[in-house]
C-alpha cells in the first residue's frame, strides 16, 4: 500500500518540501492507460489533487474518481468537493461511504456558478458555503452524522483542506477569511489560488502564521502555482478567476509575445512562470501544480 495518509499529512505540516498536482478527469467513461502512465511518472508529486467539475463544466464523480485513481497510483488523493452539486445529506452520506475505501483527504469549495459552465440547462444546490462541508467533516471526525446521531464505527480520521484567494484589492479581506476559516474548523492546510508574485505569498504567510498564533492552531499554507504559457490562458485567470491577479507586464508581454508566434508566445511564457517559481521557493517550498497540461511541471519540480 502507498504512503500512509498520516505521514503525507505530516509532511505537509514538516519544513520538507511538498508537492501536489491538480488532476482534471477526462468526460470518459474510462481513464486511458497513457494518462495513468504520464501519472505514475511524476515520483516526486507527494499527492494529487481530483477536481469536482471546475467552473461547473461537467466531469465524472470526484469520489469515485479518486478512490479509482487512488488505488491504481498508490498514492494519497485530495479529493475535491463542491457544495454546488450537492446538499449535506448527500455530501456527508459519500465522505461517509469513502471513507471505508480509503479516500481521507477532502479539499473544500463552495463552487463555481453554474453560469460559467456547460451544464446551463441545471441548477446548482448551495445549500451552504465550504464551511459547511468543513463542519460535516469535523462531526464526522467525533463520531457524528449529519442528523447529529452517533456512528456505530467511527470513521479513519478525515483530512480538511480548504482554498483562500491570492489576491484582493483589499488585502484586510484575505486577511479576515484566513482567520475566520482557521478559526471555525479544524482544517490541516488552506491552498491558494494561483499565486503570481513573491509579496503575495509572503502577505499570505504571515496571515496563516499570526492566524495559527491566535488560536493555537497548526495550518499550513499550500500556494497554488499555475504557468502561464500564453496570451489567451493569461486573460482566462485575469477576468474569469475570481481571487487571481496576473501582473500587467505579463499579459504585455505574452501578448507581445504571440504577435511572432506559438513558440515565441510558450518560451516567453515559461520564461516568466519559471522566474516566478524560483522567487516563490525562496519564500516557501509547498506548491499545488495547477492546470490543464501537467507535462509542464516537470520543470518546475
Amino acid at each position: 500500500m502507498f504512503e500512509n495518509i498520516e505521514s503525507i499529512v505530516e509532511k505537509i505540516h514538516s519544513t520538507s518540501p511538498f508537492f501536489s498536482l491538480e488532476i482534471n478527469p477526462k468526460l470518459s467513461a474510462k481513464i486511458k492507460d497513457e494518462n495513468i502512465d504520464e501519472l505514475k511518472s511524476f515520483d516526486k508529486i507527494d499527492a494529487f489533487v481530483v477536481t469536482d467539475s471546475p467552473l461547473a463544466r461537467f466531469k465524472p464523480s470526484s469520489i469515485l474518481s479518486s478512490i479509482k485513481l487512488q488505488n491504481i497510483l498508490q498514492k494519497p488523493i485530495i479529493c475535491t468537493l463542491s457544495m454546488r452539486d450537492r446538499n449535506s445529506i448527500a455530501l456527508c452520506g459519500d465522505i461517509l461511504a469513502a471513507n471505508e475505501l480509503g479516500l481521507r483527504l477532502f479539499l473544500a469549495l463552495t463552487g463555481d456558478s453554474i453560469k460559467n459552465g456547460d451544464c446551463g440547462s441545471t441548477k446548482g444546490v448551495f445549500e451552504s458555503n465550504s464551511s459547511k462541508l468543513a463542519t460535516i467533516i469535523d462531526d464526522l471526525n467525533n463520531g457524528i452524522a449529519i442528523n447529529k446521531k452517533p456512528l456505530i464505527e467511527k470513521v479513519q480520521r478525515i483530512y480538511h483542506f480548504a482554498v483562500i484567494n491570492s489576491y484582493s484589492n483589499n488585502q484586510q479581506s484575505i486577511k479576515n477569511k484566513i482567520l475566520k476559516k482557521i478559526s471555525s474548523n479544524n482544517i490541516s492546510a488552506l491552498y491558494s489560488q494561483p499565486i503570481y508574485s513573491k509579496d503575495r505569498a509572503e502577505f499570505l504567510l504571515s496571515s496563516i502564521n499570526e492566524a495559527n498564533t491566535s488560536f493555537g492552531t497548526n495550518t499550513a499554507l499550500v500556494l497554488g502555482f499555475f504557468a502561464v504559457t500564453s496570451y489567451k490562458t493569461a486573460i482566462f485567470l485575469r477576468d474569469k478567476l475570481p481571487g487571481v491577479y496576473i501582473p500587467d507586464k505579463w499579459i504585455e508581454s505574452l501578448y507581445i509575445a504571440s504577435q511572432k508566434g506559438i513558440e515565441e508566445e510558450q518560451k516567453v511564457g515559461l520564461e516568466l512562470s519559471l522566474k516566478l517559481f524560483d522567487d516563490l521557493k525562496k519564500v516557501h517550498n509547498k506548491f499545488h501544480l495547477m492546470g490543464r497540461k501537467p507535462s509542464i511541471f516537470r520543470a518546475f519540480h
